[in-house]
């Protein structure tokens, strides 16, 4: 239950805050660094890892696209989810000043975060997307950049010996990223706590349908707390013209949804056979305990705010 002797699999290297997200779901476990999210699929399915936790959506940056399709392509299963406050630190290799700077490097969801924050603190450098946090620290470190700094934790610095040339550089101190946990078997539903589901769906009579799938949950009082469209590979672009005479197309797409309800309780599975008949496809990603531990943002350093000069 706490996580001892679980083989859990992250995207990243350590010091990562995937790794954070590992340790905080499951205490304990042995953390597998994947140089990839889909590697960290594929070590559960290969039953190289017991768990994959991976992150799904940031307060700030939105949701990260390429786990959503993943969730789709794989059929591991939602049992878990985990919420991570997130505090950037700008990291540099032990005495580079900060007007030596040409680059910063972060994960997409890393630089997303700290946009305005970078430009407030008059970097006028050149933003560099790579694939993660910690890794974006190891480069500098590794190839003894002077040039680059990083946007990372205060972990990444203590494990590749950089410096914090800032502190607490995220926009929004509420800075949270969702996590969720992977497994090859699902958790069987409950009802003695609070539980989220996650479905995907697709549909081919246009938007009206969404909106009576959407009256399914409201109709029951059931609480959506997140819904996400993704191109739907299989048939990317339908003609409006059913004849497939005319030029005008409709983008397909499949929705996520995540809503407040335990597929053990009857108004949930009730409304799903209700979507089922507006439906071409419905799939059930998982029905899990909600994240209900309280955070707050962490308390800006001494140095927080400030540049090392």
């Amino acid at each position: 239950m706490h996580g001892s002797n679980l083989r859990v699999a992250y995207q990243g290297v350590p010091g990562a805050y995937s790794e954070a997200a590992a340790g905080k779901a499951y205490p304990n476990c042995q953390a597998i660094p994947c140089d990839q999210f889909e590697v960290a699929f594929q070590a559960v399915e290969l039953w190289i890892a017991d768990r994959a936790v991976l992150p799904v959506e940031n307060s700030l940056g939105g949701s990260i696209h390429r786990n959503y399709d993943l969730l789709l392509r794989h059929r591991l299963h939602i049992v878990g989810e985990v919420q991570l406050p997130v505090h950037h630190c700008l990291l540099a290799l032990p005495g580079v000043r900060k007007e030596f700077l040409t680059r910063v490097i972060s994960h997409p969801q890393g630089l997303a975060q700290c946009e305005h924050t970078l430009t407030k603190l008059g970097l006028n450098v050149a933003r560099e997307a790579v694939d993660d946090t910690a890794g974006a620290a190891e480069f500098i470190a590794a190839n003894n950049v002077r040039d680059t700094a990083a946007i990372a934790s205060a972990r990444a610095a203590e494990i590749y010996g950089l410096e914090i040339l800032a502190d607490g550089i995220q926009d929004d101190a509420s800075n949270v990223t969702r996590f969720v946990m992977l497994a090859r078997e699902p958790i069987i539903p409950r009802t003695d706590r609070p539980f989220k589901t996650s479905i995907v769906f697709a549909h081919e009579k246009g938007t009206c349908v969404l909106f009576k799938v959407l009256s399914a949950f409201a109709f029951r009082n059931i609480s959506l707390t997140k819904i996400e469209s993704r191109p739907n590979h299989n048939v990317p672009i339908r003609l409006v013209d059913e004849a497939n005479v005319g030029t005008a197309k409709h983008f397909e797409y499949m929705f996520y949804v995540d809503f407040e309800a335990s597929m053990a309780e009857a108004r949930a599975q009730n409304a799903l056979s209700e979507v089922q008949e507006f439906t071409s496809f419905l799939r059930v990603l998982g029905s899990y305990p909600m994240d209900m531990t309280s955070w707050s943002p962490s308390p800006p350093s001494s140095s927080s705010s400030t540049l090392s000069l």
